[in-house]
């Protein structure tokens, strides 16, 4: 089994490690990752610039490629460049806090493994729900590991990738793998007005989710109930049940 991870956090980002050490164990694992941060540039991708790739080494041993560029990027120029063929399976994460809920579609993370799903290679994004600095990923690997495997074995619809979310609590506290659907819930954006030294304004944005989908189905729900969450999501962005009404109208 040959496995691409990606993310958006960056090459030397924990996470990513993390879930590299632990796939390395059952598969031929190749990284492609950012050279710096990505996080919430959702599929913007390169076109005006050259796109600069580095291999990067660890312990003298080479441990994959960083591209200055989005997640999406290097999803595209490993698949299309980098990797003499395609992957059985893309991983991207794991991503430093949680992607539910409609925060997936600012998501770099979310959108490496649908630059993968775009590409015909079966894709996960899995993230870890907390943005504590000394976070263990160690459960997440574990699942993550778990579902790869499981995706690779039973495979998925075409144009469908699953996105993956794991509670940063103790694994004996997690209940399970639920499969649910993407919560309706919205961020609700803030921004704090500041003044610089010279006295000109700039804004910091940041906010918080606002949970008022409160239906058991759903990845906040389940969440907060102590699941590891799949949700199984698509790039088709095609509203199929107004087309027959669209249709309808005097144009």
């Amino acid at each position: 089994m040959r496995i691409l991870i990606s993310n958006d956090d960056g090459i030397s980002a924990p996470g990513l490690r993390a879930l590299h050490k632990g796939l390395a164990t059952i598969a031929d694992v190749v990284v492609v990752a950012p050279e710096m941060e990505k996080s919430a540039v959702g599929h913007a991708i390169t076109i005006a610039n050259p796109l600069r790739v580095r291999e990067v080494t660890d312990h003298g041993r080479k441990f994959g490629w960083a591209v200055d560029g989005t997640p999406a990027d290097c999803v595209k120029i490993a698949i299309k460049a980098l990797m003499d063929k395609k992957p059985d399976v893309l991983v991207s994460g794991i991503n430093h806090g949680a992607n539910l809920a409609t925060n997936i579609i600012y998501s770099g993370t979310v959108s490496a493994a649908t630059e993968g799903t775009i590409l015909g290679v079966p894709s996960i994004a899995i993230s870890l729900c907390t943005y504590d600095r000394n976070a263990d990923f160690s459960v997440a690997v574990k699942y993550g590991m778990e579902i790869a495997k499981m995706t690779v074995e039973k495979g998925l619809p075409r144009g469908t990738l699953l996105n993956v979310n794991v509670p940063a609590i103790n694994e004996k506290q997690i209940k399970g793998i639920k499969v649910c659907r993407q919560s309706h819930c919205l961020f609700d954006v803030a921004f704090e007005k500041r003044s610089d030294l010279r006295g000109l304004d700039y804004y910091w944005q940041g906010g918080k989710m606002n949970v008022n989908d409160k239906d058991s189905s759903t990845d906040i729900m389940a969440i907060e109930e102590g699941y590891v969450t799949i949700t199984p999501i698509h790039y088709d962005l095609t509203n199929h049940d107004f087309l027959e009404e669209l249709s309808s109208w005097k144009w």
